[in-house]
């Protein structure tokens, strides 16, 4: 029995050690954590009278060991995304009708890592993702990002200084068989001009330009958009910031109520209003249980 305890605390720290790298977590945190506090060194491991197993061993020991560790119990993956923005192909552009100078999204690289750059210049436009998720299955969001400057005219609250050089948003799809008879009228127009209908109700993460006491305000353009201030002003400009959410918890803290089940992001960076410029990347984004 205490081989084997020692052989779990042994895998122990090379999971969390293969948890650590970037956007990659590999087991139900929940599972593991009470081995923690009985951790033992490699050193110590090294002395014991058994042999020593490699790391796949050790994993498909813990997989049959411990299925949950791998496998939620309900049976649904812990994941909806984990965006590491190798490439764009899960992404699609969103253009505005009277906007024609779109935003710059590209894949940048470094020697060790790629990233999404957003680049606009008195520009807007965004990117959604392809895939829709149910936010009372996938609560939970983290992303890692970086502006390299904040627009001067910035003013969170007026549509004059409506841009952002960051946002991430979760949009809910509207549904017509929930709504009342006034708001169908305005939905079906809406669908009538636009092709298809708008989202019941939007969040906005964003990175704010100026520093401001407020974490939730409403939209200059309509009070179905809450804008949430995750950063603000310029202390940490040239930084990567890690950052993280909870979805539902924040949609009932800026609307009062709980948000339609589906949900979709989107990324932009705009600068069409103040008609400045800007440079933002996000390393990546997961959405999760």
């Amino acid at each position: 029995m205490r081989g084997i305890r020692e052989m779990v605390h042994s895998a122990t720290d090379v999971i969390l050690t293969l948890n650590s790298v970037k956007g990659k977590n590999l087991i139900n945190h929940d599972v593991i954590r009470p081995f923690a506090p009985l951790r033992v060194t490699r050193w110590a491991i090294s002395r014991m009278p058994f042999m020593k197993f490699s790391v796949f061993h050790i994993l498909l020991f813990l997989i049959l060991l411990f299925p949950s560790i791998v496998m939620p119990q309900d049976g649904k993956e812990p994941f909806f995304m984990k965006e590491d923005f190798d490439t764009l192909d899960n992404w699609k552009p969103l253009y505005f009708p009277k906007i024609k100078k779109h935003t710059s999204y590209t894949i940048a690289a470094d020697d060790h890592e790629r990233y999404l750059k957003a680049e606009s210049a008195a520009s807007a436009s965004a990117l959604i993702y392809k895939k829709e998720f149910n936010v009372y299955d996938y609560r939970n969001m983290r992303w890692r990002w970086r502006a390299e400057n904040v627009y001067e005219k910035g003013d969170s609250g007026t549509k004059a200084g409506d841009d952002y050089p960051l946002r991430i948003y979760i949009t809910f799809k509207y549904d017509p068989k929930k709504a009342g008879r006034l708001e169908k009228l305005r939905y079906e127009a809406a669908k009538l001009i636009y092709g298809e209908y708008p989202p019941h109700s939007a969040l906005n993460y964003v990175w704010a330009n100026k520093e401001t006491t407020e974490r939730i305000i409403t939209s200059p353009y309509t009070s179905k958009t809450k804008i949430i201030i995750i950063e603000k002003g310029t202390i940490r400009v040239g930084s990567w910031e890690a950052k993280e959410a909870d979805i539902l918890k924040d949609y009932k803290d800026a609307f009062g109520e709980d948000p339609p089940s589906q949900a979709s992001i989107a990324i932009m960076n705009d600068s069409d209003n103040t008609g400045e410029g800007s440079v933002s990347y996000i390393d990546y984004i997961e959405i999760h249980k």
